[in-house]
């Protein structure tokens, strides 16, 4: 027990223990709902680490009265899974086995396709967990064959039932009588990003460096890097390197990348640089959204320190990129007109399968014919007006000659 980790040791045992996830394991959520049923399923949970998808799983098992088995795709081979199949033909397996396996995006596509029998006899039931969109790295047949679930950063409030307990385990444990405010638990939960694991151990660390009472100097002395990480901090940060590149400034933007990833902010900082590229470079660099998805897919697959790298390289190559928002602003005012409720007559022409008078534009020189494209009620309608930079300059000057204005 010494050597384990606190997390581990508090782990919820049962449905009602889980904190956060309500949506899921709430009195009306949909996996309890489900199971209260008496259905078990093949399930996918996805989302963040340290957001419950482990436990939920020990729960299910218990709840279900399977025999579980838990792998890690990190380090997993297909042996071990031949293995969990040979145990369902002994009487201890025949009733099925519940099996875990976490992080499956680690598992190649022949590797997943091994459990597809099993799972279809009924003789493995799936409960497979990753951190990234299933549909880039779960095998399709598993997809189709599974129910998928998303779990959602632990609210602070929530998080604080856990730190709670984890300060009742610890006073216990060492015989002591410490206390922390709701507040300051609320804190440390908030800090962690929504992080269950990473928030105990943080509260942890605080525990034993604290005389009497905890308080919020404890933990700062051991959130490496997010000492200064206020309650709006993580909004604020991302703001700021969103605002740092828009402005052209690649000083900042590296200062601002490294704040974040220093304070665990890998997957954040990946989002926003996406939509950076997309929101501010757009069209005026078609490449730049092709280069940050590159470097934060090697980001995400590298890890920490190495995934500083390539979203280094991100960062600077969106600041000192041309500026263009013209197809951002193109695509709100359209979605405007749609949200109104206009653009529902369209034309006859482009309609499948009439297309009656519809013309062809590869049949035309220069592969362009004018017609009408917008609904009736929109035909006369600009959305999109290029931006001063040499390329969207250059498709304007294009079109322009080759539709004759």
């Amino acid at each position: 027990m010494k050597n384990m980790q606190l997390a581990d040791i508090l782990r919820p045992k049962t449905l009602d223990e889980i904190v956060g996830q309500e949506h899921l394991f709430g009195p009306r959520g949909v996996v309890r709902r489900m199971i209260a049923g008496g259905r078990i399923t093949n399930m996918i949970f996805f989302g963040p680490p340290g957001t419950g998808k482990t436990t939920a799983a020990s729960a299910i098992a218990a709840a279900s009265g399977m025999q579980f088995r838990k792998l890690n795709a990190t380090h997993a081979s297909t042996q071990d899974i031949k293995d969990i199949i040979a145990e369902t033909n002994n009487i201890f397996g025949s009733g099925g086995i519940l099996l875990y396996l976490d992080e499956i995006q680690y598992f190649n596509r022949k590797q997943q396709q091994t459990l597809l029998e099993y799972m279809e006899d009924g003789r493995i039931t799936l409960i497979a967990s990753t951190t990234e969109n299933p549909h880039f790295y779960v095998y399709n047949a598993i997809i189709s064959r599974s129910s998928l679930f998303e779990f959602k950063p632990v609210p602070p409030e929530s998080g604080a039932v856990m730190l709670r307990r984890a300060l009742n385990y610890l006073n216990e444990e060492h015989g002591t009588n410490k206390t922390a405010s709701d507040e300051l638990l609320c804190y440390v939960a908030k800090a962690a990003g929504g992080d269950v694991r990473r928030a105990i151990g943080l509260f942890e660390n605080a525990f034993f460096s604290a005389d009497d009472e905890i308080l919020r100097e404890h933990a700062d002395a051991f959130k490496s890097g997010i000492g200064n990480y206020g309650d709006d901090a993580h909004y604020d940060l991302l703001s700021c390197l969103q605002k740092s590149i828009r402005g052209s400034d690649p000083d900042a933007a590296a200062f601002y990348t490294a704040k974040l990833l220093d304070a665990g902010e890998l997957i954040s900082v990946c989002r926003r640089l996406q939509v950076i590229a997309s929101e501010d470079i757009g069209a005026a660099y078609p490449m730049a959204a092709v280069i940050t998805r590159a470097c934060c897919e090697s980001a995400k697959e590298l890890g920490m320190p190495e995934a500083r790298i390539p979203l280094g390289n991100a960062a600077i190559i969106l600041a000192t990129s041309p500026k263009s928002n013209a197809t951002h602003l193109a695509l709100d005012a359209a979605l405007e007109d749609v949200r109104a409720g206009k653009g529902n007559d369209i034309p006859e022409h482009l309609q499948s399968p009439l297309n009656k008078g519809y013309k062809y534009p590869h049949d035309f020189p220069n592969h362009y014919v004018n017609q009408q494209y917008l609904p009736n009620d929109l035909k006369d309608r600009k959305y999109y007006t290029p931006a001063q930079n040499k390329t969207e300059q250059a498709a304007a000057e294009y079109w322009k000659k080759i539709k004759g204005n």
